[in-house]
């Protein structure tokens, strides 16, 4: 069995083709991070396990799904059906090379990817590429896989949007091999509350170089 980890804030449009298109011994782990929609009850009625993290964030969301997962290998993607999670069992496969495998974005149509959300990822990953030796990152997105027990042994600190960053500063200054596979990225379904706004991207960005600054 493999946990995938989905931090969710009023995804419930979303879920049901997310959580149907979940590969055989993937187990979801939606994490309810303070929905107003029903995420919850529709999450539980596709047969995902439901935790609630009643701290607001990102990185709260996620961590609460790590520390919830029981498998050795756990998967992390965003529940708004940006991300499919077919492409999981790829980035698990990757892993007898890696210790940490990240999905690199592709835009499966214009629009998929704003052109801010866009300009601050390459912004953050050409930051991260100086910090760092060894391969160059090109995109820091929500979808990865990675070892349970070993990113525990990281100790990441940080709950917001600096999550992802943080694992992959941390991952990179362990030693650790980082590998990227394309994935596609599709048109979101819901309210983006991140890359489909300025000011989500803005925040997401602002937690990201608290991170770096470390």
């Amino acid at each position: 069995m493999i946990n995938v980890v989905l931090p969710c804030l009023d995804e419930a449009e979303a879920l049901p083709w997310v959580l149907d298109r979940m590969p055989g011994g993937y187990h979801p782990i939606v994490v309810d991070n303070g929905s107003a929609d029903g995420s919850a009850d529709v999450a539980a009625g596709h047969g995902a396990q439901v935790i609630h993290e009643p701290r607001r964030g990102f990185g709260a969301a996620c961590h609460a799904g790590l520390l919830a997962a029981s498998a050795e290998v756990v998967c992390f993607m965003d529940a708004d059906a940006s991300l499919d999670p077919l492409e999981l069992p790829a980035l698990v496969g990757a892993l007898g090379g890696a210790h940490l495998v990240l999905g690199r974005r592709r835009p499966t149509e214009r629009g998929a990817w704003p052109v801010h959300a866009r300009l601050g990822n390459a912004v953050l990953a050409a930051s991260l590429n100086r910090r760092l030796h060894g391969p160059r990152l090109h995109d820091l997105g929500p979808m990865r896989a990675v070892r349970r027990g070993e990113l525990l042994g990281l100790g990441l600190t940080d709950r917001r949007f600096g999550y992802p960053l943080e694992m992959v500063l941390r991952a990179a200054r362990a030693g650790w091999t980082i590998t990227e596979l394309e994935v596609a990225y599709l048109p979101r379904r819901g309210r983006s509350k991140v890359t489909g706004t300025v000011r989500g991207t803005v925040c997401a960005v602002r937690d990201m170089h608290r991170v770096l600054a470390t």
